[in-house]
């Protein structure tokens, strides 16, 4: 298995998420994780962005995973959050990510360094 950390920003930086919208948020990460047989070991985000650490088989082309990551937690959090959907972000672009993201190879740092690093983000209330 490789292990990535991976960090997805919000379109324009846009303080859209709440604990209610991490949440489902982390439960949508698992979700499609499943199907690429991904297991999603760490999860948490501040109101503008979000960072995982993944496990996920040689097979899987990191940027396809991402794809569907990013793609299909905007489709379900716009479709289920109703104050997200009608934030000036998604208005204004019809977009909940930034199309850029950060992944980094994880393998020098012992993991539970990066588990505490992504454990103490800034969470909001």
């Amino acid at each position: 298995m490789l292990h990535a950390h991976l960090i997805f920003i919000t379109k324009y930086r846009g303080k859209v998420f709440n604990d209610a919208s991490l949440q489902r948020l982390e439960s949508i990460f698992k979700e499609v994780g499943e199907a690429f047989e991904v297991e999603l070991t760490e999860f948490n985000g501040e109101c503008d962005h979000v960072h995982l650490l993944v496990n996920y088989p040689p097979k899987v082309q990191l940027s396809k995973l991402i794809n569907s990551l990013k793609g299909v937690s905007s489709r379900k959090l716009k479709q289920e959050f109703v104050d997200l959907r009608e934030h000036w972000i998604c208005k204004k672009s019809g977009s909940l990510w930034s199309p850029s993201y950060f992944a980094g190879s994880v393998g020098g740092a012992p993991l539970s360094v990066l588990k505490q690093y992504i454990e103490q983000q800034d969470r909001p209330l």
